[in-house]
């Protein structure tokens, strides 16, 4: 009998064990992991730290991913802590010419459903732009609004970049200053050109829209951005990857800035960086290809 309960005790133990060791297993989950650029795991307060310290900060995004777009909030909530009203919001969600309409609702000329009527915003701003909005206007900071109208863009990829010199003094306003020159040769461009990049479909036309996109964001980031301050600038990913695109523009402009870039990958393992996400960006925000999307 003793021999019988010992064995049962035994059993009862082990099922215990394995139950708790499979509790365990299915709850370690990460929502996200953070590296550095050679792949090395680093800590949250460190690319904090980093970025409070840069003039320029570029948040390369994946438009449809949440924790790329809470981590956005969250260190741009962290650097107002530090910096105050040093801090500076831009984004290429805004185009150029809404300027305007975002300062008068900043102002309080215009109310809250009127710029939402009459700004060109993305389909997903209200999940994942308007808290940075609401963060800005909360906290009077100016929020730049940086990138091409998309007519313009549009224009250059269908009829070339040479058509924008055709435009009135008053449309050049918004876009960055003629003639574009970028170096073809870098590889956020070079892919495009050859048909290697996200559409798979190669042009000249196709990189010089993508180059006046970089060459119009960088140059409003410059245009509000003063000695002291930090701008932190929120787009997709593929314009600041492996330190080319907008950091390449920023660079030709002031080889002095401080510049830290962030930069957002999908797989399916958080243990390891992934070979192909290592050099992308300063640091790196691992995400679970599993995570939920926004839109």
């Amino acid at each position: 009998m003793i021999i019988e309960q010992r064995r049962a005790g035994k059993k009862v133990f082990a099922f215990l064990l394995l139950a708790s060791m499979a509790v365990t297993a299915f709850t370690q989950k990460q929502a996200y992991r953070l590296f550095r650029e050679d792949g090395k795991k680093v800590k949250y307060e460190k690319m904090v730290e980093a970025a409070s310290d840069a003039d320029v900060v570029l948040f390369g995004e994946l438009h449809n991913n949440s924790i790329s777009h809470w981590l956005q909030l969250e260190i741009s909530r962290d650097l107002h802590e530090i910096k105050g009203e040093d801090l500076v919001l831009g984004a290429e969600m805004f185009e150029s010419d809404n300027q305007m309409i975002l300062d008068e609702y900043f102002s309080g000329l215009i109310s809250e459903a009127k710029f939402e009527e009459e700004a060109r915003l993305w389909k997903n701003y209200k999940t994942d732009y308007k808290p940075l909005v609401l963060l800005a206007k909360e906290n009077e900071l100016k929020f730049i609004a940086t990138n091409i109208p998309r007519r313009y863009a549009n224009t250059v990829f269908k009829q070339g970049v040479v058509k924008l010199d055709s435009l009135s003094d008053e449309a050049k306003r918004f876009i960055a200053p003629l003639p574009l020159e970028y170096d073809t040769s870098l590889n956020c461009y070079n892919q495009l050109i050859h048909g290697e990049g996200p559409t798979g479909h190669g042009s000249i036309n196709l990189a010089d829209a993508q180059a006046i996109k970089d060459a119009t964001m960088t140059h409003f980031i410059l245009e509000n951005w003063q000695q002291g301050e930090l701008f932190i600038h929120y787009h997709g990913a593929y314009h600041s990857d492996e330190f080319e695109s907008m950091n390449w523009f920023l660079q030709r402009a002031n080889p002095d800035l401080k510049i830290v870039t962030i930069s957002t990958v999908s797989q399916d393992n958080l243990d390891e960086l992934e070979e192909d996400s290592k050099g992308k960006a300063d640091f790196i925000i691992a995400v679970p290809s599993s995570m939920t999307k926004t839109h």
